[in-house]
């Protein structure tokens, strides 16, 4: 394996200070050393790399194009061990932090009101919660647990299934008026919102009800079931969603259901963990959390 190219933190701060106010006085004050000093090191460092960083012209100093290049590099760099460093300070040394990958639009709707009250009940394990909208890298330990959409399979994982679902189209109350919808059919003269993760619903939709329609294709694609009803909420057109994803919507009268067929989808939500870590404490008490929740869910 070849030596690796590793600069010293302090000739990385020196660099990125003397790049951003284009001048190494004014680096020096910032970083409470002598002028000198960040010039050797921002010396040493144009050596390693056989680069030169910065340039005099007219007695200014300016970055050359590697100075440049490597200033956004170096950024990188240095946030991400500001980040790093934060993360760690913010917890206590029993603190242990459980990393949950979940679609966005299940995340924000029915998952985070969920986890009211879990922090109070395991006050030593951190939440640390992203959106995925790509396949979860969950074997890799980019998470621990995850929520997905599927059949329940998932190589290497254990997978459990939480509940189905059931679509319907929804749209502002505002955007019937005037117009009558006797049948599932006449939503077709409207537009219809399409989601991205789901390119066949509305042709399901229709297909169950032994209707063909022109549009079922057609319309504006959002890549989130929370943009499709974002958009229903602005009267762009119908979404076909989840129902359990806009109960809060229908009960308060933004949202009505357009045509009150209700097809239930081929797949269901499921939480995943790997194989190998279901006695590991944090996984088994978030698994045990989410489970106890699932009966709240609204039929």
């Amino acid at each position: 394996m070849s030596k690796r190219l590793m600069p010293s933190m302090t000739a990385l701060q020196c660099f990125e200070a003397a790049a951003r106010h284009l001048s190494f006085t004014r680096a020096a004050e910032e970083l409470h050393l002598t002028q000198s000093a960040v010039s050797k090191q921002v010396a040493q460092l144009e050596e390693m790399l056989c680069h030169h960083l910065f340039e005099r012209i007219r007695r200014r100093l300016h970055l050359t194009p590697a100075g440049a290049l490597y200033l956004e590099e170096v950024n990188k760099i240095l946030n991400q061990v500001d980040i790093s460093s934060r993360y760690i300070l913010s917890y206590g040394g029993e603190t242990e932090v459980l990393r949950v990958a979940t679609q966005p639009t299940f995340g924000a709707r029915w998952l985070i009101p969920n986890l009211m009250g879990f922090g109070r009940q395991h006050p030593n394990i951190h939440l640390d919660i992203s959106s995925e909208l790509e396949p979860f890298d969950l074997l890799r330990a980019k998470a621990d647990v995850a929520f997905f959409y599927g059949q329940g399979t998932w190589p290497g994982a254990t997978c459990l299934a939480l509940f189905g679902e059931e679509v319907v189209p929804v749209c502002t109350p505002e955007l019937l008026v005037g117009r009558r919808v006797r049948s599932a059919a006449a939503l077709s003269g409207f537009v219809l919102l399409q989601c991205t993760s789901r390119p066949e619903a509305w042709h399901e939709w229709f297909q169950a009800q032994d209707l063909q329609s022109q549009n079922s294709y057609h319309g504006p694609r959002f890549d989130t079931f929370y943009m499709c009803i974002r958009a229903a909420r602005a009267g762009c057109g119908i979404a076909l969603v989840p129902r359990y994803l806009v109960d809060e919507e229908l009960e308060d009268g933004k949202l009505v259901i357009a045509w009150d067929f209700r097809l239930p989808s081929s797949g269901a939500h499921f939480i995943a963990y790997p194989e190998h870590a279901a006695e590991v404490p944090k996984i088994k008490a978030f698994v045990q959390w989410v489970l106890q929740r699932v009966p709240e869910i609204k039929e």
